[in-house]
């Protein structure tokens, strides 16, 4: 197995800062929001072929799949390079396509959730092949789409279709560039109250929907409150109500429906089916007869191709014992002289269902905040693509080190 020069991978990492921030601005200047990430793709899979990928796919899904070496054991790393929208316009003080750059920072939407933590990656592979890391692992280094859409889809996608299973994924979602290891889950519930419509003018001849739901709304807030489970690591399951939407034949007229969405997030021990049935118990949702069920998810990728599923997201969590974090905690350790911070993220990755569904090892170390995430003014440290592609680079050999030493 190649030994690892750490002084040698983080010299070549500051190297190539400058090809990193060109790469970066070049992504960033594509719109690329949920199912319009074609250029994207396309910009990438030019990059990947410049600093040398053995191989290069995009799949029918329309992720890209980039390989380096052959070697019996399979470890993936993922960025979803899909954004967000821009929102209001008025609140950015510079163009969120065109960006900025200056001597620290890099400026525009996806800087930092998350087309910074494809760049690393992709330079990581070219460190690897300049220094010789490479060693009985195939890297597949993954940029995956519709994640802001439908987190984790482009997973089930990738293992169930694609049929590529790594043997463990490093998420390289935001993480200030601290080591990551789990996260709460989350669903999308509807509640659907029906009632009677009548003239506006006699309402006690309806049944207002409306104010059937008032109580249920009341309820949502208190069980928020005081009645979801709690973890020392991942903390508290929360419910909050998203949207409320109503049907009605006029604004002359009783509503005869009132529904509303609610974003829940899960925590150790909770899942879809104990949220259901939470929900199921309010004592509005019985007196009402309310219907409780789940969102799905149906809507094409650029390709065309429908993949659809239920919105449920399960939680997911690794110990910091575990091999992939040690794994990562030496690198760190190794490459920077100081111990990492290991902690958590409060929003959903794509780990939802890497671990969450398919139990694969999932471990998160990537470039820029979680705060700038979806925020107008987005940006992200030049420093931090520099210490994610040093990491990137010396994991594998790291892994498959502590892999043997068991």
């Amino acid at each position: 197995m190649a030994k690892i020069d750490f002084g040698k991978v983080l010299a070549l990492a500051n190297k190539y800062k400058p090809e990193m921030t060109k790469f970066l601005r070049d992504m960033v200047a594509i719109p690329s929001e949920s199912c319009q990430e074609r250029e994207v793709v396309l910009r990438i899979k030019e990059e990947m072929e410049k600093v040398g990928f053995d191989k290069v796919i995009i799949d029918p899904m329309g992720n890209i799949l980039g390989y380096l070496g052959h070697g019996s054991h399979l470890i993936g790393m993922d960025a979803h390079i899909d954004t967000v929208g821009i929102g209001e316009i008025k609140n950015w003080t510079f163009d969120p396509y065109k960006g900025f750059e200056d001597d620290v920072h890099i400026g525009g939407r996806g800087t930092s959730d998350q087309e910074g933590g494809m760049a690393s990656m992709v330079y990581a592979a070219k460190i690897i092949k300049e220094l010789g890391l490479e060693g009985d692992y195939t890297l597949v280094i993954t940029g995956t789409v519709q994640e802001e859409d439908c987190d984790g889809l482009c997973w089930q996608y990738i293992i169930n279709e694609d049929k590529v299973r790594p043997e463990f994924v490093v998420s390289t979602e935001p993480t200030s560039c601290r080591i990551y290891r789990g996260h709460r889950g989350r669903m999308e519930i509807m509640v659907n109250v029906r009632g009677i419509s009548c003239h506006g003018s006699a309402p006690e001849r309806g049944d207002n929907a409306i104010y059937k739901m008032a109580p249920i709304i009341e309820q949502v807030k208190e069980l928020n409150e005081h009645g979801l489970a709690y973890d020392p690591f991942l903390g508290k399951g929360t419910v909050t109500i998203s949207e409320i939407f109503h049907k009605s034949p006029s604004r002359c007229a009783v509503a005869d429906g009132c529904w509303i969405s609610l974003d829940r997030r899960l925590t150790v021990g909770e899942n879809d089916k104990t949220s259901i049935a939470e929900i199921e118990a309010l004592p509005g949702v019985k007196a009402a007869k309310a219907e409780v069920s789940m969102y799905r998810y149906e809507r094409p990728s650029y390709t065309g191709l429908l993949y659809p599923t239920e919105c449920y997201f399960p939680t997911w969590v690794i110990p910091e014992e575990s091999i992939y974090c040690q794994s990562m905690k030496e690198g760190y350790e190794k490459l920077f002289k100081k111990a990492p911070v290991i902690d958590k993220w409060t929003f959903s990755t794509n780990g939802v269902s890497i671990m969450g569904r398919f139990g694969i090892p999932c471990i998160g170390f990537g470039p820029g905040d979680e705060k700038e995430a979806h925020a107008p003014n987005e940006k992200t440290r030049k420093e931090d693509l520099v210490i994610c592609a040093a990491m990137y680079a010396v994991l594998p050999l790291l892994y498959l080190e502590h892999l043997n030493a068991k």
